[in-house]
């Protein structure tokens, strides 16, 4: 095994092609991808400080590590990488890449982070400035995550999200497959366009919240500080211990809730016995 201990690299391409490696202690300066093509490598207690640090990598082990606001687009096309209590300033990190496991990770600019990945795992993790976070990636496993950042998790297919804090406008757009439990969410536009969603125990804050939606589930839910909810919504089946502030024309279901401040159907083609509104405590 080659080892690389306390040295620093600057230029392109430093550690290109490195296998069975271990690197400690390291910094990445200025120059591109200096572990790309990486393979069979554990890195520990680096700095990364530049673009590309760990493309078409697999195989990667990454502990306590920094990657650096320049070190942007920092992990692409990567398989089975692992990281764990890492500090990652900046953008865009982690698109395309294969069994991804993410633990103890604290995201400053969040921006454009987790993009099309496949089989991921997302544990204890905080995302600031997290615009589009998670974008279009599917089978993945979030539990823990503190975010602040808009259009979180767009696209995705076959999520689990649970014991989350997600503050974040137009959430689970355009996804299909999707549970969410134990959870708080709070933003405008909660799940538009999206099918198969289930919320299990969990807070939600969403102006105009579960519009366009199929097959949308909610058990044990609070609804606060909601209204509009619902709009062109069909196949609901909600369990809401909470009264919710409006609803306008869902297509078909049944929604259980403590009471509604305003129900409103005006739209002349949604015929209103096909949602079934049941109050109680």
């Amino acid at each position: 095994m080659a080892t690389y201990l306390n040295e620093t690299f600057v230029g392109e391409r430093a550690l290109f092609k490195t296998r069975d490696a271990y690197v400690e202690e390291c910094t990445f300066e200025d120059g591109e991808s200096p572990l790309k093509e990486a393979k069979d490598v554990d890195v520990v207690h680096c700095d990364f400080g530049y673009k590309y640090p760990l493309w078409y990598g697999k195989d990667i082990n990454v502990i306590e590590s920094l990657f650096r606001p320049m070190a942007r687009a920092g992990v692409w096309y990567t398989k089975d990488a692992h990281f764990v209590h890492c500090t990652f300033e900046a953008p865009k990190l982690f698109r395309k890449c294969k069994g991804l496991s993410i633990e103890d990770a604290e995201f400053s600019d969040a921006q454009e982070t987790l993009w099309w990945n496949s089989d991921v795992t997302l544990t204890d993790a905080i995302a600031k400035n997290g615009d589009y976070f998670g974008m279009g990636s599917k089978n993945m496993e979030v539990d823990h995550l503190d975010i602040q950042g808009n259009y979180a998790f767009d696209g995705c297919s076959d999520l689990v999200v649970r014991n989350s804090v997600l503050r974040t406008k137009d959430a689970f757009w355009n996804c299909k497959r999707v549970t969410v439990e134990n959870c708080y969410i709070e933003g405008e536009y909660f799940g538009w366009n999206s099918e198969d969603v289930t919320l299990i125990h969990c807070e939600i804050r969403s102006h105009q919240g579960f519009c366009y939606m199929k097959n949308v589930k909610l058990v044990d839910c609070r609804v606060v500080d909601t209204d509009l909810a619902f709009e062109y919504c069909s196949d609901i089946d909600a369990d809401i211990v909470t009264t919710v502030d409006s609803i306008k024309n869902p297509i078909s279901g049944v929604i259980r809730c403590a009471g509604v401040g305003e129900l409103i159907f005006d739209d002349p083609k949604i015929k209103r016995e096909n949602t079934r509104i049941e109050y109680g405590e």
